[in-house]
């Protein structure tokens, strides 16, 4: 069966990068899917309504030998991209900065910063030449980047770039009808904040229990940037659970 509509989700074995994957396949996409464990990834696309418009692919975002893989089955397959959602990301351990090792900084880097350029780059290849002409990618960012956590240097200072890298791709996107926004998201219900239950380290030493909101909410997010035509962009999105502490004095 051929499909109108090509989306590939980096991180898609789970969390955000699984729902939002989903509610593309819902939308009418088929969608491939990128993440470092097979079983995750195979596990997304049989919850899919129609596993069929699920393509599964072992990736290191990392690596530029398997980004350049991902992609090259990628227009195998289907012989276009209309959207890539640049999700995959990690977090380093939460220590003291001082005692943050070079290996977890780097590690970091590699994933969130790394990972979403060596993609970017491979869409803007396909992106460029195909016919019709262009797309669209969207960076999963982070509210981080403005109101960093105690003891999130590498997370935080990856985030930022992710803004930066959102700029210049959309700025430079412009000709080839790429266009690029951003999602940051704050606080969504995954497995990777079940800890904000027992409570969360603050600015001020103390520990709270923060809101959370439901993850199917980015998801339907990412569908809505993801279906606007391309002469149009949502540079920035934040979405957050109402209650959580961002705005205001920490």
């Amino acid at each position: 069966m051929s499909y109108d509509k090509i989306a590939l989700v980096t991180g898609a074995g789970s969390g955000i990068g699984r729902h939002s994957a989903l509610a593309l396949a819902d939308a009418g996409y088929a969608v491939a899917l990128a993440g470092r464990r097979q079983e995750a990834l195979d596990e997304t696309a049989g919850l899919a309504r129609d596993p069929s418009q699920m393509l599964a692919i072992s990736t290191d975002v990392g690596d530029p030998a398997s980004v350049d893989a991902l992609f090259a089955q990628v227009q195998e397959s289907y012989g276009r991209l209309d959207v890539l959602f640049n999700n995959a990301g990690m977090g380093a351990p939460g220590v003291l900065l001082e005692d943050l090792e070079y290996e977890q900084w780097q590690a970091v880097v590699a994933v969130n910063l790394t990972g979403s350029f060596l993609c970017t780059q491979a869409a803007f290849k396909i992106m460029k030449d195909q016919d019709p002409r262009g797309g669209r990618i969207i960076n999963n960012g982070s509210v981080s980047a403005e109101a960093p956590r105690p003891n999130s240097a590498p997370y935080t200072a990856t985030k930022h770039a992710i803004s930066g890298l959102t700029k210049s791709t959309s700025l430079d996107g412009r000709k080839y009808d790429i266009a690029c926004g951003q999602i940051d998201i704050g606080n969504t219900a995954t497995d990777m904040t079940q800890r904000m239950n027992d409570g969360v380290p603050q600015p001020d030493g103390s520990k709270m229990v923060e809101p959370r909101f439901d993850v199917q909410h980015v998801a339907n997010a990412v569908v809505q940037m993801a279906e606007l035509p391309l002469d149009t962009n949502v540079l920035f999105m934040t979405i957050m659970a109402t209650k959580m502490p961002f705005v205001g004095r920490g």
